[in-house]
């Protein structure tokens, strides 16, 4: 297994036992896009979410990310703004050691129900450096400009 080549870090792909083979891998919409788009895979079936409904929805996806990366999975803004179709506990982190399935926490946030179709483009996945940090203990920190202001002491505007 590559870790890199000359475009960034390989994600190696498997997909689950019962996957749909049909779906199109993780792919990028767009020369510039960040995310690459990840498609539900529901078995031909629907997932209905009521108002203020949250589902476990299934990608067919197991993802191999190397050592240093992580993949954040995000919202996509059109399922947001459109329907109310968010992700709980987002970005949500994959970490490198994790082989388990993909799956994607979808919430509808909007007052009417919205139908979930199999094959459908439900979140995006940004590939992630994620250095590991040292913690030390300390008796007092630096001082900054800021100093322990918080929620909202930046101001508005």
């Amino acid at each position: 297994m590559r870790n890199t080549d000359a475009q960034g870090p390989v994600i190696a792909i498997s997909r689950i036992e019962t996957a749909d083979p049909s779906l199109p891998l993780p792919s990028y919409a767009s020369a510039g896009a960040a995310g690459a788009d990840l498609r539900a895979d529901l078995g031909g079936a629907t997932v209905t979410l009521g108002p203020g409904q949250r589902a476990l929805i299934p990608t067919g996806l197991r993802l191999a990310i190397p050592p240093g990366w992580e993949v954040q999975v995000r919202p996509r803004s059109g399922l947001a703004l459109k329907q109310g179709i968010t992700l709980l506990n987002t970005p949500g982190t994959i970490d490198s050691d994790y082989r388990g399935p993909l799956g994607v926490i979808l919430i509808n946030l909007g007052d009417a129900p919205v139908v979930i179709a199999h094959g459908e483009r439900i979140a995006q996945m940004v590939v992630a450096p994620a250095p590991r940090a040292r913690f030390e203990l300390v008796e007092v920190l630096d001082d900054t400009a800021r100093g322990a202001g918080g929620f909202g002491s930046t101001g508005r505007g």
